[in-house]
């Protein structure tokens, strides 16, 4: 579901952190959002328990991709790509592997696009669209 989704460019309209055997955990990000005064802060990034991504799909419905970059990881082992959706407040970030296929899809509704992305060894640092930042440690084990 997850895997026809992404090469459909679609994505799930519901927070969550999705993989392609269509798992999911609950992912909380609380802004800030475009419509908040304090830009250039960082993102939080939390994840919780697994969902069951049929239902969130069922529920949510399921939203077009926007991609506004992909990069490729300094040790070759696949890509990142990041960007949006039609709402102005819609962020995913998601890994690929060296082969360009689907190892997770984050999908954060108070996040705003991503337009970039740069690294400081393991760490990948995300920037939105209002120049918040997202620091994610890519060896951690929910996002190898």
């Amino acid at each position: 579901m997850i895997e026809r989704l992404w090469a459909a460019g679609e994505m799930p309209f519901h927070d969550g952190l999705y993989r392609p055997d269509d798992t999911g955990l609950e992912l909380h990000v609380a802004g800030p959002g475009a419509y908040r005064p304090d830009a250039g802060q960082p993102i939080p990034f939390r994840l919780g328990e697994p969902f069951d991504v049929a239902r969130a799909i069922e529920e949510g419905g399921i939203i077009e991709v926007d991609t506004c970059f992909e990069t490729l990881l300094p040790d070759g082992s696949g890509w990142m790509s990041g960007g949006g959706s039609g709402m102005g407040n819609i962020g995913y970030l998601s890994r690929l592997g060296s082969d360009c296929s689907l190892r997770w899809l984050a999908v954060m509704f108070c996040s705003n696009p991503f337009v970039g992305m740069h690294h400081e060894g393991a760490t990948a640092v995300f920037t939105n669209d209002w120049k918040n930042r997202l620091t994610l440690d890519l060896t951690a084990p929910a996002l190898v």
